[in-house]
């Protein structure tokens, strides 16, 4: 590979970094048909961990495995056209015999299904134009139910499903979860206190259902030592304070210490050092090619989402953003107008909230800001 630090995807164990316990334990309780709920912010790394634990030989030897990604899905339907599609893109490769099985359950589509030049299936329905979706549902799980081999099924930004206009959705999969004895499924999300509700509300159909999990970073000494390692398997070096800059920097967050390593170790020569002073203009770098971007979305939001949004950045983490200080201090209006304006950011995914503090999601996006200023 060009570069070992990987900005997009899962790459394999060689450019995995540490999760060595995660890994263990997801493998330990999956294998031992637990349902899980994994929750942590978002650019932690959990689709990259997901990919990793599916890749170990005991379930990839095992099980067949699903990984569906529901973060831009918007109804019943949206959601059966990606499980359904995934499960059949993960099963082509495996061969005749095992995607004939799955498609020859989906009775109610099957006119929308077509073959390729060279006899493979071609899922043809796209987000929304699912036609009966809860009788598809009831297809994919009977699927599900029957194959040859036991499932896990992995269903990333679990959340959105809360934000289905269709009734009764989390209802009905419990129901066809319960049922399911033939497959274990991993929930992941990125909201912790949406995710918190589904699981640990008494009032909610998944309540009790799950294990839960946290995700926290990268401990910065195992971070280091995969850098350095990356490093000198390529004839390059690097200085461990450059590494602990990034870390600190950034907080640990994966895929933005991912991003300004790979700028680094592309801005080192072979058999070159990289030092701490190569650090600052690598951000750099990345803010000048992301700058049209950020210009674009911050001016989508609206004037009091701008003033809150640069208020939240200047601030790092901010803490009771409706009280007088806060609203003194950033020159804003009313604690109601700045809710208003906060809510509209979450929901936007500009800004995420942890516990009683709201950041920036994307710590470039208030680096830039703040560049700005």
């Amino acid at each position: 590979m060009a570069n070992p630090f990987v900005t997009k995807g899962y790459a394999g164990p060689e450019y995995f970094c540490d999760r060595v316990k995660e890994t263990e334990d997801l493998v330990k309780l999956l294998t031992n048909e637990n349902n899980m709920a994994l929750i942590s912010p978002r650019r932690l790394g959990k689709t990259d961990l997901i990919y990793h634990v599916f890749n170990q030989p005991i379930i990839r030897n095992n099980y067949y495995t699903f990984i569906i990604d529901i973060y831009a899905t918007n109804s019943l339907g949206d959601f059966v056209d990606v499980f359904g599609r995934a499960i059949l893109e993960e099963l082509k490769p495996l061969g005749r015999k095992r995607w004939e099985s799955f498609v020859s359950v989906l009775k109610s589509i099957q006119q929308q299904i077509s073959f390729d030049i060279n006899g493979s299936p071609v899922w043809g329905i796209g987000m929304g134009n699912t036609p009966y979706s809860s009788t598809t549902l009831d297809e994919i799980f009977s699927y599900l139910r029957t194959a040859d081999k036991p499932c896990l099924v992995a269903i990333d930004e679990f959340q959105q499903i809360t934000q289905y206009a269709d009734k009764n959705v989390e209802a009905a999969l419990r129901t066809h979860i319960q049922r399911c004895t033939n497959a274990t499924f991993l929930f992941s999300g990125s909201k912790r206190h949406m995710m918190s509700e589904i699981f640990l509300s008494p009032s909610r159909p998944f309540y009790q259902s799950v294990i839960t999990m946290g995700l926290k970073p990268i401990s910065k000494e195992a971070y280091i030592d995969f850098a350095i390692t990356q490093f000198q398997k390529n004839g390059k070096s690097v200085d461990k304070s450059a590494i602990n800059l990034v870390y600190d920097r950034f907080s640990g967050v994966t895929s933005c210490l991912q991003r300004v390593m790979n700028v680094l170790f592309l801005n080192t020569e072979k058999g070159g050092h990289c030092t701490t002073e190569m650090v600052e203009p690598a951000i750099n770098y990345l803010l000048d090619l992301y700058s049209e971007h950020y210009e674009m979305l911050f001016s989508q939001m609206s004037e009091r989402q701008r003033l809150v949004f640069t208020a939240i950045a200047l601030e790092g983490k901010a803490q009771n953003i409706t009280g007088g200080a806060f609203i003194k201090k950033y020159q804003l209006w009313s604690a109601s107008s700045v809710m208003s304006a906060a809510k509209a950011l979450l929901d936007k995914d500009f800004v995420t909230q942890e516990e009683n503090a709201y950041m920036v999601y994307d710590q470039f996006f208030a680096l830039w800001l703040l560049r700005q200023k």
